[in-house]
């Protein structure tokens, strides 16, 4: 019970601290990883049931007790990015997990122009001799890649809830985890680095024997704090360093999971929020069929998104497609255990 009186402490300590933030200098990881969870609106945290929650929320990754990989593929932007995710876990014993994400963005053949003739001229010659305009067609091409990798670490704690009003015990899985992070961007020949840390939380509990009521499912809240130490991404020019901040984010969540005996269903519902930028809310819906299929909703920031899941010899088929202000994304993905 104390390490639980902890864990709760330690959850409004750091939301009320730094809740808001401004500028993001890792903004590309914020575009999120895995098809099942961007199916859902980006409302995954609560939920965090497979090797996707390496990123969204690593304390979920104790819930894997196989040895699991997923694999995730986008292009992005109407086919200017590629977008790539690929996670690991590994159950070992005494309820731990540990696991593995690398995610990448890619944009290649990004045209450059050369502006050296233009040395020596004023504003004047420039505008009004069209000699010094710049040409229609490049002097070359550059490539720009952005890797985020990251190793997380859950531990699954089961306490018996001592609801002396109720006159009976709650059972509550709790889950601690954290991962640690290397960010390296690469704009041409330039490349920055950095490293970042996020803890994460969640407690799960059954609403049948919390409200003494059969048939309902569970419901589980949690908790991401993203780069809690502060984190830089230093940039090396010359004899010159340049540091650009990634600021601390704070991501709350809660889901419910129902089932639906009749219907060999699950129903999940889900709801994040995210305090980086302005306040973003995630509102996510899985329907899944006999853990066979799945049909998933989901809402975030103005844009909508849907997603399918099927299970073949094993293996989850993922397709999510998501809109955006730059048109609509398609993301395919696989996930198995072994």
């Amino acid at each position: 019970m104390k390490l639980l009186k902890i864990i709760v402490i330690s959850i409004l300590t750091l939301i009320i601290v730094n809740l808001n933030a401004g500028r993001y200098a890792g903004d590309f990881m914020m575009i999120g990883a895995g098809v099942k969870p961007l199916g859902m609106g980006g409302a995954f945290a609560a939920i965090a049931n497979d090797g996707n929650a390496i990123y969204w929320n690593a304390s979920g990754i104790a819930q894997i007790r196989e040895s699991e990989i997923t694999m995730m593929h986008a292009f992005l932007y109407k086919g200017i990015a590629a977008y790539d995710n690929v996670s690991f876990c590994q159950p070992l014993p005494n309820e731990v997990t540990i696991g593995l994400n690398l995610t990448r963005l890619t944009i290649d053949d990004i045209p450059t122009f050369s502006e050296e003739y233009l040395i020596g001229h004023n504003v004047d010659e420039r505008i009004n001799n069209s000699l010094y305009h710049l040409p229609g067609t490049p002097d070359g091409t550059f490539r720009s890649t952005d890797d985020l990798f990251q190793f997380a670490f859950s531990k699954h704690l089961q306490y018996k809830l001592n609801m002396g009003w109720l006159f009976f015990e709650v059972p509550v899985d709790a889950y601690i985890g954290a991962n640690i992070k290397y960010i390296k961007r690469q704009i041409g020949s330039r490349i920055g680095n950095g490293t970042g840390f996020d803890l994460s939380f969640m407690l799960k509990t059954d609403m049948s024997t919390l409200f003494d009521i059969d048939g309902l499912g569970d419901i589980s809240f949690a908790t991401n704090f993203q780069d809690v130490a502060g984190t830089e991404i230093t940039w090396r020019e010359t004899d010159n360093f340049h540091k650009d901040e990634i600021l601390f984010n704070s991501k709350v969540a809660i889901a419910i999971v129902q089932p639906i005996n009749k219907l060999k269903s699950n129903v999940s519902l889900a709801y994040d929020v995210d305090y980086v930028y302005e306040t973003t809310n995630h509102l996510g819906l899985d329907w899944d069929y006999d853990s066979k299929a799945n049909l998933r909703f989901g809402y975030y920031d103005n844009n909508f998104s849907a997603g399918a899941s099927v299970k073949v010899y094993e293996i989850y088929i993922d397709y999510a497609a998501i809109t955006n202000n730059l048109g609509l994304t398609n993301r395919v993905g696989l996930r198995f255990s072994f």
